[in-house]
């Protein structure tokens, strides 16, 4: 069984060859038809002495003017309309704005090691992309370590997992906390090629001064996000991070090519998966934080993972359904559901409709209860509070449990989770984690917390004048 993508074109080989990616007896990489060369073999060096480095490079602002504009911007010297009228690219200066509101402070001195350092080695070791290591490194790595390039692979949070390439690169990488562990998501440092590519789900490159944080200023990188071939979900991404070489349309076709061959490996694993493999996983989860629409993620008896909407009512019952593994009676269900109107009647009939969305996963009668295991992010949430990961917990909590819920038993867990979360951001004194619960809706109206970040922030710093700005219109509200 084989899967292929042919670039034709501008590809890391040359121009005008065919490079396909794709399997072959099992094994993924890029081939190069025509003198059977790797193409990677000397793949930078090919990229500094091309043309089209010039040619892609004259589409760049000039660093000087970038770096004079983002200190303006930056300093509050000019809005944000003003960017509209430089040179710098819409997607920059985009990113530039969502830092700046975000509270980035562009001077801080590296990216903050998130509490996923703690968990660094789990989360290798259960991440999907750990099983394509393989195949990055094939067409990336190997040919990085003499490169003065850098190649990290992150987490859909943003959390990098692996960072690799040229020891000596890797050196001055570490001085700004470019390593493993560390938080580059676009919230805690700003414009960057694979925190922003994770925030627009899109790849990109970014040019040394067109990042926000003036640490990353001498670096230029390049990012392409990596999606469960079955769902679709986010991943993480895979970046390249090096001098004004990697900001290339080549490096940018060599990254994206990667990208397709990870995600082709990983639709290969989950057909040649053995069946007992299938059997072992967990067979559904449960989304429901958030504005979203609450979603149902299970897999089928061929073992791929499939994705669908839940209605409202049907959420509400998978909810207390997966809050109760002891199970519960029709009339302690109803009354969950709505005290006053709901008949069991209607939920039976809720019940059986149910059972069909739901399928395979079977549910018990007499009382009601899942008979197999349900992953939920509401109970994800609760196991990381309490083993005392109050930032991994965040990232987990995208938002409220089901909104516009109206069960009083949802709207019961829905302000134990909040208030349980809210307690322990504030108990860890940590400005970063806090800035994170700032940022979700339940945030803007904490005025308590807002005013912690206040005081907390430095005197003068860009945090601090966000906090004095958010609880200034907290007070005109409430005049």
């Amino acid at each position: 069984m084989s899967a292929a993508c042919t670039l034709v074109g501008s590809s890391p080989t040359g121009p005008g060859r065919r490079t396909t990616v794709g399997t072959s007896g099992g094994r993924f990489g890029l081939e190069a038809r025509g003198r059977g060369v790797s193409p990677v073999q000397g793949a930078w060096s090919r990229v500094v002495s091309s043309k089209a480095l010039d040619a892609h490079a004259s589409a760049w602002s000039p660093p000087t003017a970038l770096r004079a504009v983002h200190d303006l911007f930056v300093a509050g010297e000019v809005d944000s309309t003003y960017l509209d009228s430089t040179s710098i690219r819409p997607i920059v200066a985009e990113s530039w704005r969502r830092s700046l509101a975000k509270g980035v402070d562009p001077d801080w001195e590296g990216a903050d090691s998130s509490a996923a350092t703690l968990r660094l080695a789990r989360m290798r070791d259960t991440h999907p992309l750990a099983s394509a290591l393989p195949v990055i490194r094939r067409l990336l790595v190997d040919d990085a370590r003499d490169s003065g390039v850098v190649v990290a692979i992150t987490s859909a949070d943003g959390t990098l997992l692996w960072v690799e390439g040229d020891p000596e690169a890797l050196r001055k990488a570490e001085s700004m906390n470019f390593v493993p562990g560390a938080d580059w998501s676009e919230r805690r440092v700003g414009t960057n090629a694979p925190g922003t590519a994770l925030a627009l789900d899109r790849e990109l490159q970014i040019r040394s001064s067109e990042h926000f944080s003036r640490v990353a200023q001498r670096w230029s990188c390049t990012a392409a996000p990596v999606h469960d071939p079955g769902t679709g979900d986010l991943l993480g991404a895979i970046d390249l991070t090096g001098g004004v070489e990697v900001a290339s349309a080549q490096a940018l076709a060599l990254v994206r090519a990667t990208a397709v061959a990870v995600e082709n490996h990983l639709a290969l694993l989950r057909l040649t998966k053995p069946v007992a493999a299938v059997g072992d996983q967990v067979k559904a989860r449960l989304r429901v934080l958030g504005a979203g629409r609450p979603r149902w993620q299970f897999t089928d008896e061929r073992g791929n993972r499939r994705t669908s909407s839940l209605t409202p009512r049907h959420a509400d019952i998978l909810v207390l359904l997966t809050q109760h593994p002891e199970g519960l009676s029709a009339d302690h269900l109803a009354m969950m559901l709505d005290d006053k109107d709901l008949d069991v009647v209607t939920v039976r009939a809720e019940m059986s409709r149910l059972r069909r969305v739901i399928k395979p996963v079977a549910v018990g009668s007499r009382p009601y209860r899942l008979l197999e295991p349900v992953v939920s992010d509401v109970n994800e949430v609760f196991d990381e509070l309490r083993a005392g990961r109050v930032a991994a917990a965040l990232d987990v909590y995208t938002g409220a449990l089901l909104p516009q819920s109206m069960s009083p038993a949802v709207a019961r867990l829905r302000t134990e989770l909040s208030t349980s979360l809210r307690t322990a951001v504030i108990a860890t004194g940590d400005l970063a984690v806090l800035r994170h619960w700032l940022d979700l809706p339940e945030g803007q109206d904490d005025r308590d917390g807002w005013r912690l970040l206040h005081d907390g922030a430095g005197a003068g710093s860009v945090g601090q004048a966000r906090a004095r700005g958010h609880l200034a219109g907290l007070d005109m509200d409430l005049a």
